[in-house]
């Protein structure tokens, strides 16, 4: 199964891939675009206009070429995957994919469903709250975003090991609260979900790498289903 992705954050590949190979897909069937310019061209207009929507499409469809899925890991580029209609791949938003996941869960969890959603960036919280609501409502699960900027300090001054530690604290203590999903909002997040002491209970925090790939892979296999029936 070949995959591509489209990053606007160079540390996000390295995730993705990572999430790739566990998921058993081979390095060389992997492909990767990194365009911060589309998500700073999105920051100083303020929004994401039709024309970076434009070339975010012209973009995707570049990868979904040789590829049988494509996966956008920058949220912010989520309204143009919405607006692509019918693309020749799946192409799949990874915020999304995990927001259905973390929705799905919560739905079968023990003591109602309530997701803890750790967001570091403070522009990125609305959006979130959104979007989780969005599927939660769906699921009859509840949605609370919490503010971890402690943890967006450590990244932005490059402090990884203190950044993953803090996240793996803060999901421990919304297990702790009474969440039965925490789910990590950034992609960069990812390799502290394994930290948090509450893996070792089975509760492991979702992370939008792996939801993404599950999601892409089910809709390749789907599509390739119905293409032999």
């Amino acid at each position: 199964m070949r995959i591509s992705f489209l990053h606007t954050i160079e540390n996000n590949r390295r995730v993705f891939e990572h999430a790739a190979i566990e998921s058993g897909l081979r390095p060389d069937d992997l492909r990767h675009a990194v365009r911060a310019d589309l998500r700073e061209a999105v920051e100083r207009a303020g929004t994401i206009t039709s024309d970076i929507k434009a070339q975010t499409c012209g973009c995707l469809l570049e990868l979904a070429r040789n590829a049988d899925a494509v996966v956008v890991t920058c949220a912010t580029l989520g309204p143009a995957v919405d607006e692509m209609g019918n693309a020749p791949v799946p192409v799949v938003r990874a915020d999304a994919a995990l927001a259905a996941t973390a929705a799905e869960a919560a739905e079968a969890a023990r003591g109602g469903g309530k997701i803890a959603v750790l967001c570091a960036a403070e522009a990125a919280i609305e959006s979130n709250r959104k979007l989780f609501t969005r599927y939660a409502e769906a699921r009859g699960a509840s949605v609370e975003i919490v503010h971890v900027p402690q943890v967006w300090a450590l990244f932005r001054s490059g402090e990884m090991d203190a950044c993953f530690a803090a996240i793996a604290s803060a999901a421990t203590d919304a297990y702790s609260a009474g969440a039965s999903v925490v789910a990590l909002a950034h992609p960069w997040m990812a390799p502290a979900a394994d930290l948090a002491s509450c893996s070792s209970e089975g509760k492991r925090p979702f992370d939008s790498a792996r939801a993404a790939l599950d999601a892409a892979m089910l809709r390749v296999n789907q599509a390739s289903a119905s293409e032999q029936q």
